[in-house]
């Protein structure tokens, strides 16, 4: 199974990134798909989530700015992030989950909001 991120980097406050997620090794559609960041300091939380019947959730820090979504024939999750603040500075982690069992990250991608 490899799950590989892309579409971060250095961005100034109230800019936008479109983070991707490519999934491999796994029956896609099925998973739940999830995005994750870790700032510095800081435990893993959770961004956004979206399951194989599309219903989306989003964090209270990402509502309103942050959009998740997935290609199943594609295999690939997004997430659409604007007006991003310094806050929002992390690394971003894609997620696949069918199941304790069944459960995968990926390497992470770097966001910086800064000036």
């Amino acid at each position: 199974v490899q799950l590989v991120e892309s579409g971060g980097g250095l961005v100034q406050p109230g800019g936008s990134l479109r983070l991707s997620c490519a999934a491999s090794g796994i029956i896609f559609s099925i998973y739940s798909m999830g995005w994750y960041r870790q700032a510095p300091g800081k435990q893993r939380e959770l961004v956004a989530t979206i399951t194989s019947a599309l219903i989306t959730n989003v964090a209270d820090s990402g509502k309103g700015r942050f959009t998740i979504s997935r290609d199943n024939a594609k295999k690939m999750v997004y997430l659409q992030m604007n007006s991003l603040k310094p806050e929002d500075t992390a690394v971003y982690y894609c997620n696949a989950n069918f199941g304790k069992r069944n459960d995968y990250w990926g390497q992470g991608t770097q966001v910086t909001v800064s000036t």
